[in-house]
């Protein structure tokens, strides 16, 4: 037995349409689905160091702030203090060839190129967390949006050399001031040059002096030695 089947009116849309929006009103949507719709979270910087500087690239506008937007919401993930994405000036580029030849040459054709950037800067953010967010975002690149990433890593002079550190502790709680650091750093040479003198005495080297020894064995090869006999 065929059943015949009637094409959908408009009274079956609009049925269709008071269910959606009964079921909008009665329940919630996710708050990951939420989220899309609203404005990326942020965390605040404490100290305000940047740490990276990430510029996106491309010829549409619609890709580059879409991946911006995401960036910054994957930084939040991370808990990556981040700030932007800030407009940079336009990149502009301009060619102009001829459209024929010969007797035509004089017909020519104007092209033009717009490069358009973003740039988001991390703050105060650990150099392994802010890897892993480069990574990701690699990962998960979008088409047409390049990337450039300009990378800081800030470590204290006292894990090198501890007396530098202590040297200007003992300045900051004397004086209360850092005006003669530089005085502090010229005291502490010394001690530093000390330090290094045995990796420096030993530079382009190897450690076990075969290269040496090497030396006195050729020189007593039989082909050197005919050479010295004439």
């Amino acid at each position: 037995m065929i059943q015949s089947c009637s094409k959908p009116t408009v009274a079956h849309y609009s049925v269709r349409a008071e269910r959606l929006g009964a079921l909008g009103e009665n329940a919630r949507l996710p708050r990951s689905v939420q989220a899309i719709y609203l404005r990326p979270l942020r965390r605040k910087a404490e100290y305000g160091l940047p740490v990276c500087d990430l510029q996106l690239r491309s010829y549409s506008v619609d890709n580059v702030e879409f991946f911006a937007d995401f960036a910054i919401r994957a930084a939040y993930y991370l808990n990556l203090p981040v700030s932007g994405p800030v407009p940079l000036p336009r990149l502009v580029q301009r060619w102009t060839v001829l459209r024929s030849n010969f007797v035509h040459k004089k017909s020519k054709e104007n092209f033009e190129r717009i490069t358009l950037r973003r740039l988001i800067q991390i703050k105060d953010g650990n150099p392994q967390v802010v890897q892993t967010w480069l990574a990701f975002l690699r990962k998960h690149a979008f088409y047409g949006v390049g990337m450039k990433a300009n990378v800081w890593e800030h470590e204290s002079l006292g894990t090198v050399y501890p007396s530098l550190e202590i040297a200007w502790i003992t300045q900051l709680l004397t004086t209360g001031d850092m005006t003669d650091v530089g005085k502090a750093m010229d005291e502490s040479l010394p001690e530093i040059e000390q330090s290094l003198r045995p990796y420096l005495a030993q530079f382009g080297q190897r450690e076990n002096k075969s290269a040496e020894n090497a030396k006195f064995d050729i020189l007593e090869t039989g082909r050197f030695a005919e050479r010295n006999n004439q």
